[in-house]
C-alpha cells in the first residue's frame, strides 16, 4: 500500500512557492526595464520649412506694426477723397499702367524706449513681392488727396503712446502676391535700418 510522504509533499510546496517567486521576479524585472527604456524618438517632417507671416517688428526702440492695406484698384476717384482741401479740384488719377493697381498700406510706429524719437527717425519704404520685385511709394504731391490729413510718417513718438500711423500709396503689379512692406528706424544719429512685415491686402 502507498504511504503518503509528509515530506515529499512539503517539498512539492516549497518548488511552487519557489517558481511562483521566480515568476514574480521576472515580470518585476521586465516591467522595471520597459520603464527605463528612452521614449522613441519623434519623427521630424523633412518637407520645406514653412515661414510664418509677421505683422510687427521691432527695430532700435521702434515697434512697427501691420495696420491695413486695401487694394484701391485701377482708379483713385475724386469722390473718394479723404483730404478735404483738395476736394473741389480734384480729378480720378488712374494707374499708369493696365497691368497695375494701386495699394494703399497703414503701418503704425511706436516707441518702447524711455525717450523722445527724433523726427523722421522712421518712414516706411517700399513693397517688395514673392519675386522680390519692388514697388516705390507714389510721390506725396500726385496723391495726397487720398491720404490722411494730417500724415504721421516721421513723427517724433513719444515713450509708450499708442502706434501713430503712417499710410502710403503705391503702384503694384496685379501678379505681384506675397507682398511685404519695408519700414526702417534708425537710433540717435545713426542711419535707418531697414526690416519687413507682411500685408494682408484687402
Amino acid at each position: 500500500m502507498f504511504k503518503f510522504n509528509k515530506y515529499s509533499g512539503q517539498a512539492s510546496k516549497l518548488l511552487l512557492v519557489l517558481a511562483i517567486v521566480v515568476l514574480v521576479a521576472v515580470i518585476i524585472t521586465f516591467l522595471v526595464l520597459k520603464m527605463a527604456e528612452k521614449p522613441a524618438q519623434p519623427v521630424v517632417p523633412t518637407g520645406p520649412v514653412v515661414q510664418l507671416p509677421v505683422y510687427e517688428q521691432t527695430i532700435n526702440g521702434i515697434r512697427f506694426v501691420f495696420e491695413s492695406a486695401i487694394d484701391r484698384g485701377q482708379i483713385l476717384t475724386a469722390s473718394e477723397v479723404t483730404n478735404t482741401q483738395y476736394a473741389s479740384y480734384q480729378k480720378d488719377l488712374p494707374v499708369s499702367n493696365t497691368g497695375a493697381k494701386f495699394i494703399q498700406v497703414t503701418v503704425g510706429a511706436q516707441n518702447m524706449g524711455t525717450e523722445n524719437t527724433q523726427q523722421n527717425a522712421w518712414d516706411m519704404g517700399n513693397i517688395v513681392d514673392s519675386d522680390g520685385r519692388n514697388f516705390v511709394p507714389l510721390d506725396n504731391s500726385s496723391v495726397n488727396s487720398w491720404l490722411p490729413y494730417p500724415n504721421q510718417c516721421g513723427a517724433l513718438l513719444k515713450p509708450a503712446f499708442d502706434p501713430t500711423p503712417c499710410t502710403q500709396i503705391y503702384e503694384v503689379s496685379k501678379q505681384s502676391t506675397g507682398l511685404k512692406i519695408v519700414v526702417e528706424a534708425s537710433k540717435g544719429s545713426s542711419s535707418k535700418t531697414p526690416t519687413s512685415i507682411d500685408l494682408i491686402v484687402k
